[in-house]
């Protein structure tokens, strides 16, 4: 059977706001024959609290705005050189599982890092990448109306500096690491086509076939 059809938007650099509330109307607008989308982008300086995100986990977060948001985890930061993916996915359609599609996030960036030749690995007991003890990506979640919608970030070429002004994920003394520090200079969006073909190829599109939609926002 054929996948139903999929759009990937390119959005650029973006404030964080203003695209989760887009992601928020798409998901409550949307109805049992609106196509899926998946929004590759990069946001500007911010840090994100989740649903049960606990102030504590906020050191010193200075001049970086904080937004409290809908998905799950605790605290995290986005900034210029981190790739973000946003997958709005109408899971009852595809009769998948959270726990799935979670998994699905998480093996399509340890195969796009293994590509690069860094060795990475999912824990159960910390959702997220890690390169040895070091978080390389997280991930968060929302499902509403059995969709979903947020995502992932994979830290690839950025300023890690603000990391040091929180609690990463909510946990004390958690170290962060990025791609740049295993193999050089490398650019977002060659990675972002990387991770673009690990994630249609499990959802079970052919990556060369797949329609792309520029931002027409």
């Amino acid at each position: 059977m054929e996948p139903q059809s999929i759009v990937i938007r390119r959005l650029g650099l973006r404030s964080y706001e203003p695209v989760w509330r887009e992601m928020q109307s798409f998901t409550d607008s949307r109805d049992a024959g609106t196509a899926d989308e998946i929004w590759f982008l990069e946001h500007l300086p911010v840090f994100t609290l989740g649903q049960a995100g606990r102030l504590e986990h906020l050191l010193n977060p200075g001049d970086i705005p904080v937004i409290k948001v809908d998905r799950g985890g605790q605290v995290t930061y986005h900034g210029p050189g981190q790739l973000v993916v946003y997958l709005l996915l109408d899971l009852r359609r595809r009769k998948m599982g959270i726990r799935p599609l979670v998994t699905l996030m998480e093996q399509s960036i340890v195969d796009l890092l293994g590509e690069y030749h860094v060795s990475a690995n999912a824990r159960t007991d910390a959702p997220g990448v890690y390169v040895g003890d070091r978080k390389v990506a997280s991930v968060g979640l929302r499902v509403r109306r059995g969709c979903s919608f947020h995502g992932l970030s994979l830290n690839i070429d950025m300023n890690l500096e603000p990391f040091e002004r929180i609690n990463p994920c909510g946990y004390p003394g958690l170290e962060v690491t990025q791609l740049r520090e295993f193999c050089g200079a490398v650019d977002v969006e060659t990675v972002s086509e990387g991770l673009r073909c690990q994630i249609l190829g499990r959802l079970g599109y052919n990556p060369g076939t797949t329609p792309i939609q520029a931002d027409d926002s």
